[in-house]
């Protein structure tokens, strides 16, 4: 369990950071970049979730790592190992867990369903957007658009830095339902879009809408307006009947309407994923787009993650830009 020691010693300065923020969920072992490869330790609250995405891991490693954890950290965390290739089968059927009366994460002070199993197969709230949700609250924009929202976590720290119009967009009303239990849980106001993103950003930024093939299927109609913030943070890939999200190939299809979608002297957060695509390309592209759509980025700002989420080279795969715009 050498290694598990050394990851949380590498974060004894971020944990006391973190607890002082009111937040208790934290990645304690970012295997890939700390000597695991395939394995990944997160703390959410009263839960320790082990996920592995390649190799099983060996009968006792779960209690050797709980034990490791919880006797370095001081704290009762009850351990839940899902192997990720084992989802289709049903996490309970190969890797049972104990039952857990729904378990919460803090994040800021804010509450949010920490629960490691349910319909999908990524975590609720993810861990590596922290920094953005963090920045987000702290700018304290009246008016949010969180494109590719999932559970909401965006738009609930909006919220609760002020924002009083705060708009959710997501296709998968089970994740959307998740983020308003979460705004009820802190108390905030919460407006959801249940629409595929590519007709909803086109209309809010008065474009046609296009389709795939010249295909309209119906949609969620939608006024034209702006927004003081946007945040667009979409998966790597996938295909709809509105269009085709590719962040390496084509970046550009969701950032020319989302930026148009931002008011005078606002914000666009634009995240990309892919450990492939370079820095520099991706932020050239982003400026180009932006001129082509008639805005300006006036200034970027790259946001790196916190230090639960090394690199190797110090160029993590999430790239986060903060761009004001003209």
């Amino acid at each position: 369990m050498e290694l598990i020691h050394r990851a949380l010693e590498r974060r004894a300065a971020l944990l006391e950071r973190l607890a002082a923020e009111g937040t208790d969920g934290v990645r304690l072992l970012h295997g890939i970049a700390e000597g695991r490869p395939g394995l990944t330790v997160d703390r959410y609250g009263s839960v320790l979730l082990l996920q592995t995405g390649r190799d099983v891991l060996e009968p006792g490693e779960v209690e050797a790592i709980a034990e490791t954890v919880q006797g370095a950290l001081g704290v009762e965390l009850v351990p839940v190992y899902n192997h990720r290739p084992a989802w289709r089968a049903g996490f309970e059927t190969v890797y049972p867990a104990p039952s857990l009366d729904d378990p919460e994460v803090l994040e800021g002070g804010l509450r949010f369903d920490a629960r490691p199993r349910h319909r999908g197969l990524d975590p609720l709230l993810f861990l590596d957007l922290r920094h953005v949700r963090r920045r987000v609250r702290a700018h304290g924009a009246a008016s949010v658009l969180n494109l590719f929202a999932y559970t909401c976590g965006v738009s609930v720290m909006a919220a609760a830095g002020g924002a009083s119009d705060v708009w959710s967009v997501d296709f998968a009303s089970s994740s959307l339902a998740v983020g308003e239990a979460n705004a009820v849980r802190n108390g905030v106001p919460f407006h959801a879009v249940c629409e595929d993103v590519f007709p909803a950003v086109r209309q809010l930024a008065g474009m046609p809408l296009g389709g795939r093939r010249g295909r309209r299927p119906d949609c969620v109609k939608l006024a034209a307006r702006d927004f003081e913030l946007v945040v667009l943070d979409p998966p790597r890939f996938a295909k709809s009947r509105w269009g085709v999200v590719d962040l390496v190939r084509d970046y550009a299809a969701l950032f020319k309407p989302a930026v148009r979608c931002v008011a005078p002297d606002g914000v666009i957060v634009a995240t990309n994923n892919v450990a492939k695509v370079e820095l520099e390309a991706w932020l050239d592209g982003l400026r180009r787009c932006a001129r082509k759509a008639g805005r300006e980025l006036l200034d970027i700002e790259v946001l790196p993650p916190d230090e639960d989420f090394p690199s190797f080279d110090g160029r993590p795969p999430l790239k986060v830009a903060w761009c004001r715009v003209a």
